[in-house]
C-alpha cells in the first residue's frame, strides 16, 4: 500500500498545533464539500482524504501512532506486542541458554499467534485484525442542528439509529463506534465516521455559536417607534423598536442564538440589522404629507 501522508492531505507540517490541524481541516471540507462542488468528480474523494486525515491527526494517540508506524499505525499495538515479547523471548533464551536449557519452539507459540502459522496443538493460530472503517455523510437543515433529535440512517444495508447533539457543525464528523466493517479473525468491527452537512439557511447566517439575520421595517415604525414580531429559530418573539432608528441599525439578543455543542442550555446571540423599508406607490395624499414634512 502506498504511503498516505495525513499531514501533505491538511497543507500542514509535522509540528503543527491541533489549531493548527483544525483551522486546516475546516478551511479544507469547506473548500472540497460535495455540496459545493456539484460538477467535480474528485471533490469527494478529496473529501474524504481530508476527513481522514483529521480524524488520525486530531487523536494525540492516534497522531502518535502514526508518527511512528505510518500506513500501519492501526495496527500499531500487536507490533509493539510482538517486539516486546521477542525481546523478553530473546532475554529468557539467554538466560536458558546459561542454565543448559533451550526450547525451539520459544518463539512460534506468540508470532504465529500474532501473525498466523500452521496447525498447532490441533489450532489454527492468526492474527485478530481490527475492521475497516465505514464513512458516511449526513445533510441537515440549521433547523434540525439546532435541536438535540434522533435519526436513522443505512449504511451497507444496517439501520443505525443516532443521537444527534444541538449544535453540531457543517462539516463535523462524529464516531460510531463499532459500525464498521467486520474484523478479521474474530477481531473488532471498525468505526462509522459520519460527516454533517448542513444547509443554509435562506434568511439566518450561522457563524459559530451566533446568528445573524436581516429585519425589515418599515419608515413609520422606524420614525415614531413601535413594537415588532420576528421569527427566530426558536420562535416567535417580540421586540420593541426605539423612535429615530436609522437604517442598517444593529440590535444583539443574547442567548438567542445557537446551541453550543454538548453544553445544555448555552446559546449564541442573534444579531439583528434593521433594513428600513421605503414605502412605494403613495397616494397624492400621502406625497402632499410628505412634503408638508420636509419643509417643518
Amino acid at each position: 500500500m502506498d504511503f498516505v501522508d495525513y499531514y501533505k492531505i491538511l497543507g500542514i507540517t509535522k509540528t503543527a498545533t491541533p489549531k493548527d490541524i483544525k483551522t486546516a481541516y475546516r478551511k479544507l471540507a469547506r473548500k472540497y464539500h460535495p455540496d459545493l462542488n456539484p460538477n467535480d468528480k474528485d471533490a469527494k474523494k478529496n473529501f474524504q482524504q481530508i476527513n481522514e486525515a483529521n480524524e488520525v491527526l486530531s487523536d494525540p494517540e492516534k497522531r502518535k501512532k502514526y508518527d511512528e508506524h505510518g500506513n500501519d499505525w492501526k495496527h500499531a499495538e500487536e507490533y509493539e506486542k510482538a517486539n516486546q515479547y521477542q525481546q523478553q523471548s530473546q532475554n529468557s533464551r539467554g538466560a536458558r541458554y546459561a542454565g543448559g536449557r533451550q526450547s525451539e519452539s520459544d518463539f512460534s507459540d506468540f508470532f504465529e499467534s500474532m501473525f498466523g502459522g500452521g496447525e498447532r496443538g490441533g489450532r489454527s493460530r492468526q492474527v485478530k485484525y481490527r475492521g475497516e472503517d465505514y464513512n458516511a455523510e449526513l445533510h441537515l437543515e440549521l433547523i434540525d442542528a439546532y435541536k438535540t433529535h434522533k435519526q436513522t440512517l443505512t449504511v451497507n444495508g444496517e439501520n443505525i439509529r443516532i443521537t444527534i447533539p444541538a449544535g453540531i457543525e457543517n462539516g463535523q464528523i462524529i464516531k460510531i463506534q463499532g459500525h464498521g466493517g467486520p474484523g478479521t479473525n474474530g477481531g473488532p468491527n471498525g468505526d462509522l465516521y459520519i460527516a454533517f452537512s448542513i444547509a443554509n439557511h435562506p434568511s439566518i447566517k450561522r457563524f459559530g455559536n451566533n446568528l445573524y439575520t436581516n429585519v425589515e421595517l418599515d419608515i413609520y415604525t422606524a420614525v415614531l417607534g413601535g413594537e415588532i414580531t420576528i421569527d427566530t429559530l426558536s420562535g416567535k418573539v417580540k421586540l420593541k423598536v426605539k423612535p429615530e432608528t436609522q437604517n442598517g441599525s444593529k440590535v444583539n439578543l443574547k442567548g438567542k442564538g445557537f446551541p453550543v455543542y454538548k453544553n445544555e442550555g448555552q446559546f449564541g446571540d442573534l444579531q439583528l440589522t434593521y433594513n428600513i423599508k421605503i414605502p412605494t406607490n403613495l397616494s397624492e395624499k400621502q406625497k402632499a404629507l410628505f412634503t408638508e414634512l420636509s419643509k417643518l
